[in-house]
């Protein structure tokens, strides 16, 4: 009698791993949703069966780019917007539903579907060594209000299309394979954050734009907040991390490259800045008897932006949010609130653009007496990629005749949180006009396919390379 896993191979052998069985599934709320997107069936050669255990070379193996791009189109049906774009808010109603959809996926690729205590769905796919850790592969499925169609998804879904590809050939990986769709990534990485042991408890009461607490949110995704600790992966229990994402910027495409190889992704640091005055009447209180704590505030917003560019190099300081108290146009603000986030390529850098801006908040206290504090409520750090992954992704790279560059990435991503625990590489591929958090936001197919095979080829390369698991190379958090 055929089993499941042989069951699933013959169709992905028929049809291409797309085709899945062709039957509605049924979501996590019981709704019967339309068949999954059809492959575009293909034949490839099998291994041959006397290579030793794993795949010793990419030869000349690739994925399905119509696949890889139709299952990308099908599965932004969830959170579709009218207008374009999707909300697929971390917890909602839609992130669910396509939470349904790529277990269902992952059922019939035959992987074994779990969902570990922090939320984080994951997928594996045994290896040849029973005695390796796994390599874990993936991104995430939430978006922004209003996002779009390939941030986060198309890392996960490029991650099952090269899980299919390697079932078309019928071979093992010496590692387990661990597909991830990490929890919540759009607003605070909690899933990755949680593996990483990094998970406050405060950060379970925080309120998410989906109207769910963190806590909750978790419990709706089939997790445990109670048992977190049970979602940490200690250093040495995971060979690697790979992640292929959309650039987020403009280099890539404005230099026509096709893949860019992240040196490392920044650390970010935010604090509340809160700005003290006096309220009083703006028609009866002389100008040179005011505490105007607005008018410090604007001084301070210079400030930020004078100690990012005052520097050599990358690092990037923003006020983002401000709110003026108690915001009538006949008053004198008296209270002022603003945020102030600076992002750097090392700890040591925003420690150093903090001070500055700090420094100055003090003068500005001191000429316009007008006191402030600068309360720090988020942190982030800063995660060099690890020196092997870089490499296998260049050589992947020229292998398939793709251009490619080094850079930082200035987004945040799961990567930061895996690097404390396990070397990690991320792929980025290039997004039209550097658009992207936007229903305009783009990647052409054509590169989505080239990312896609980089991303596989150095998935075997890592699994040949791979001997040992090697603690991440994260910054430590200060003391």
């Amino acid at each position: 009698m055929m089993n499941r896993r042989g069951f699933s191979r013959m169709l992905l052998g028929a049809l291409g791993a797309g085709a899945l069985t062709g039957a509605p599934f049924r979501s996590l709320e019981g709704e019967t949703r339309g068949p999954p997107p059809r492959g575009l069936g293909r034949t490839l050669p099998a291994l041959d069966p006397q290579e030793p255990a794993g795949f010793q070379t990419a030869g000349d193996l690739r994925i399905d780019g119509a696949r890889l791009n139709r299952w990308l189109e099908e599965f932004n049906r969830f959170g579709r917007r009218g207008e374009g774009g999707v909300d697929r808010l971390a917890f909602s109603d839609a992130a669910r539903e396509a939470r349904a959809y790529l277990r269902h996926l992952m059922n019939e690729l035959g992987l074994e579907v779990r969902v570990d205590p922090a939320g984080n769905l994951l997928g594996r796919r045994e290896g040849e060594d029973a005695g390796l850790p796994p390599l874990l592969v993936g991104s995430h499925i939430d978006s922004v209000p209003a996002g779009g169609d390939y941030d986060g998804a198309l890392g996960v879904l490029a991650a099952l299309e090269a899980v299919a590809t390697l079932e078309e050939r019928g071979g093992r990986t010496r590692h387990p394979l661990e597909v991830v769709s990490f929890v919540n990534e759009e607003d605070g990485k909690t899933g990755s954050r949680a593996m990483a042991g990094e998970l406050r408890s405060e950060d379970l009461a925080r309120m998410t734009a989906s109207g769910y607490t963190v806590a909750e949110g978790i419990r709706r995704y089939g997790g445990n907040p109670e048992r977190l600790g049970n979602a940490r992966r200690r250093p040495g229990s995971v060979a690697g991390y790979l992640e292929l994402h959309v650039e987020q910027g403009a280099v890539l495409d404005r230099t026509k490259t096709r893949i860019g190889v992240v040196e490392g992704i920044v650390g970010i640091r935010r604090w509340t800045a809160t700005v003290l005055g006096a309220a009083n009447h703006a028609g009866t209180t002389p100008m040179d008897q005011r505490k105007d704590a607005l008018l410090a505030g604007a001084r301070l917003v210079e400030a930020v932006n004078r100690a990012a560019t005052s520097r050599e190099g990358s690092q990037v300081a923003t006020v983002g949010r401000i709110e003026a108290f108690p915001g009538a146009a006949n008053v004198i603000p008296g209270e002022v609130r603003m945020s102030v986030e600076v992002r750097a390529l090392s700890m040591e850098e925003i420690r150093e653009v903090f001070q500055e801006i700090q420094g100055a908040a003090e003068e500005i206290e001191a000429e316009l007496d007008t006191p402030i504090s600068l309360e720090e409520f988020y942190l982030s750090r800063a995660a060099p990629s690890d020196p092997r992954f870089r490499q296998w992704m260049e050589a992947a790279a020229e292998e398939l005749g793709l251009s490619h560059r080094r850079m930082p990435s200035g987004a945040g991503h799961d990567a930061q949180s895996v690097a404390q625990f396990a070397p990690m590489g991320m792929i980025f591929i290039p997004s039209v006009d550097g658009v992207s958090h936007a229903p305009e936001e783009y990647s052409r197919p054509g590169d989505i396919e080239a990312g896609g095979n980089v991303l596989l080829r150095t998935l075997l390369k890592a699994d040949r390379e791979l001997t040992a698991a090697t603690p991440g190379t994260g910054t430590p958090l200060p003391s």
